[in-house]
């Protein structure tokens, strides 16, 4: 299996700090386009977590900081030759500590008060590939020229059914967010060579739609021309997208 990867986190047009970073396999992204390409046997293990954060100030920045960076050694320092069910209960353990260091930094340094973050990723596990949710950040999937989105928002439109994004989030790591939860889904059946995954935080999607989208992955675009479309589009918020073609 091999990945094509390209990602781009940006600040925006309006926002003065990016509280955005995105973690590809140890190489950290913020206010920076990385693009890399990798072959990966049935025993690899690869990561690609995109983490939006909110706090205000420099907050957010330190909370989607310091989940990728604690993500990346969890990741890396897991067990060998888990199956889907234990995979699941690791990540849900990490979840639950790497939460609750969050929300006590916040509590033990007033400046860090109810920072917190979302957190996507996709990762290719030992033959498996999973995608992971938490919040409303987005992972999409191009398949046969169709544009989905596998994740679902963990925000209040989402229960309310509004068609506008209020950026009111229902979970989140950290945040004060006292029993945060984490979706972990084994896509490994669904995902095939010429697919396309996105992850996204929502500063992407509040200025483009899924057809605009669409088009861009269609014609061949990536994390660059997605983040320059929603830029002409205002760029509002932060934008950091990363886009994995597979083959």
């Amino acid at each position: 299996m091999k990945y094509s990867i390209q990602t781009v986190s940006d600040v925006g047009l309006v926002r003065e700090n990016n509280e955005d970073m995105v973690l590809v396999n140890h190489h950290f992204v913020r206010d920076d386009c990385y693009t890399c390409k990798v072959e990966l046997s049935a025993n690899d293990r690869y990561m690609v977590a995109l983490a939006d954060g909110m706090g205000g100030h420099n907050c957010g920045e330190v909370a989607s900081s310091d989940v990728l960076q604690n993500l990346d050694f969890f990741f890396g320092d897991m067990p060998s030759g888990l199956d889907v069910q234990g995979f699941n209960v690791a990540v849900q353990d990490w979840l639950q500590s790497i939460s609750h260091t969050i929300n006590a930094k916040g509590h033990t340094e007033p400046r860090y008060s109810g920072m917190g973050t979302t957190l996507v990723a996709f990762v290719y596990y030992e033959g498996h590939f999973y995608w992971l949710n938490c919040g409303d950040s987005r992972v999409y999937q191009w398949h046969e020229g169709k544009l989905s989105q596998l994740s679902t928002d963990h925000s209040w439109d989402q229960i309310t059914g509004q068609t506008v994004h209020s950026h009111l989030i229902t979970n989140c790591i950290g945040g004060g967010c006292k029993n945060c939860y984490i979706d972990i889904f084994d896509c490994s059946s669904t995902v095939s060579p010429g697919d396309t995954i996105m992850l996204c935080s929502d500063g992407l999607t509040d200025m483009i739609d899924d057809s605009q989208i669409s088009d861009i992955l269609r014609g061949g675009g990536g994390a660059d021309e997605l983040c320059k479309s929603a830029l002409e589009q205002g760029g509002v918020d932060n934008i950091s997208v990363s886009v994995i073609r597979i083959s």
